[in-house]
């Protein structure tokens, strides 16, 4: 479904700033922390474009090497593809997304706003017009959404999902294409599911319940119908609501949190996992993240949920990488949580720049990490304890294998039930599964 962002600033400055902010994805730089340093009224429609402009990448590209007569410059071609995609958003059947002159004149005028591209003023005219022209004649006909075979993944990527999923790589593929939808999960410890749908209701916001996943009844995830900014959410700023994927809702409802248990999150930034573990039971959590900004994340997630310390339950937070174990007090844990660093191939939907950014050599360098947090958590986990390991990736060398490793590994770790591997849908994201029970010393 294509819409017409909210927006609070001219669409020729959007087109400007969506532009500069795939200049910074191609060098390198994650989207996430491009739109962090934005306005936040800039922040919207920037995410949308530069999000629409990445999944569209190949179509877009495919236009300019036929209307363009040589290689534009980096910053012509980025401007290029954001309005490019903006036509390619414009569907003639639903009159949404912006007028074909709209967009036109907005990306010349973006042109003339930065000094990199005010040269290319007139191509950019003559360009669009064009494409606009020829994307017209092919009316009703044009197809709406990427095909396999103009997927922005690239060659690795490709043949990795071929060859362990020679029947459905077309259907990841094109699932992955599409706007995700926005899910959010209700703090049961605040309100039930049913009580925030009323509250949505009165809004005038349409959801309906994501009621279970990979056949595993989830009872706090809500889906709403037409995404909304953050602060549109009602009661979001008070701790009513988060947002997170439901296949990320399966952590709290596999690993069953238990008043008094002492619990372990291992790479717990941003926080959502443990957030929910919270809302679930009065639990004792350490939270541990190499990284001391993302940790303070955490920390504001938990305030704003009002899952703090307190007589009830303990929350401690610590910077440390988590394999080394120097952090450890020598009291074992219950249960943990390792939702380990990926490649994050599930959740393409949700961060188009992932393909651009990962490299093949990536995955390998990302097992070692994965088996040493494994092999971490395994030391400090109490006999009889559970381990959960999650990845949001759709690779098997970061799931499946990992997972077999470990069983060879360890002879006292038994294999519980547990999803494994759960492919993008339209209402979750990919994730992969595995629980452990620790069978002895």
């Amino acid at each position: 479904m294509t819409h017409t962002p909210v927006q609070n600033l001219p669409l020729s400055h959007a087109i400007t700033i969506a532009a500069q902010a795939i200049s910074e994805v191609m060098s390198g730089r994650s989207l996430t922390q491009v739109l962090e340093e934005l306005e936040p009224q800039e922040r919207p429609i920037v995410q949308s474009l530069t999000f629409d402009t990445l999944r569209r990448w190949t179509r877009s590209h495919a236009l300019i090497q036929q209307y363009v007569p040589k290689p534009p410059t980096k910053e012509v071609e980025h401007v290029l593809a954001v309005a490019i995609t903006l036509l390619l958003d414009r569907t003639a059947e639903s009159k949404k997304g912006y007028a074909t002159h709209t967009i036109v004149n907005e990306s010349v005028t973006a042109c003339g706003e930065y000094d990199a591209t005010v040269y290319a003023k007139g191509l950019m005219n003559a360009v669009l017009r064009k494409v606009s022209a020829a994307l017209d004649a092919q009316g009703v006909q044009r197809p709406d959404q990427n095909s396999p075979g103009e997927s922005f993944f690239p060659p690795w990527w490709m043949a990795n999902l071929r060859k362990n999923y020679p029947k459905s790589w077309q259907a990841i593929c094109l699932q992955q294409s599409q706007r995700p939808p926005l899910i959010v999960r209700v703090n049961r410890r605040a309100n039930s599911r049913d009580d925030y749908a009323a509250l949505l209701a009165a809004a005038q916001i349409e959801a309906e319940p994501v009621t279970q996943v990979a056949a595993i009844v989830l009872h706090s995830a809500l889906a709403i119908k037409e995404p909304i900014p953050v602060s549109s959410i009602p009661g979001f700023f008070n701790g009513l609501v988060s947002i997170q994927d439901a296949g990320a809702q399966l952590a709290a409802t596999l690993l069953q949190p238990a008043a008094g248990e002492r619990i372990l999150d291992m790479c717990a930034a941003p926080g959502g996992k443990a957030a929910h573990l919270l809302e679930c039971a009065d639990i004792n959590l350490v939270a541990i993240d190499v990284d001391q900004e993302r940790l303070k994340r955490v920390s504001e997630t938990l305030s704003r949920l009002r899952l703090t310390s307190g007589q009830t339950q303990k929350v401690e937070l610590i910077v440390a990488d988590a394999t080394r174990l120097d952090w450890w007090d020598k009291t074992p844990f219950d249960k943990i949580v390792i939702d380990a660093p990926c490649s994050a191939s599930g959740i393409v939907s949700r961060h188009p720049d992932i393909p651009f950014l990962r490299r093949a050599s990536d995955v390998l360098e990302l097992q070692g990490r994965q088996r040493n947090l494994l092999a971490a958590g395994w030391q400090v986990l109490k006999e009889g304890g559970l381990l959960l390991y999650i990845t949001c990736s759709i690779f098997p060398e970061e799931g499946k294998d990992q997972a077999d490793w470990f069983l060879r590994e360890h002879q006292n770790a038994v294999r519980l039930n547990a999803p494994g591997q759960i492919l993008p849908s339209q209402t979750h994201d990919g994730f992969y599964y595995a629980l452990f029970k620790k069978n002895g010393p």
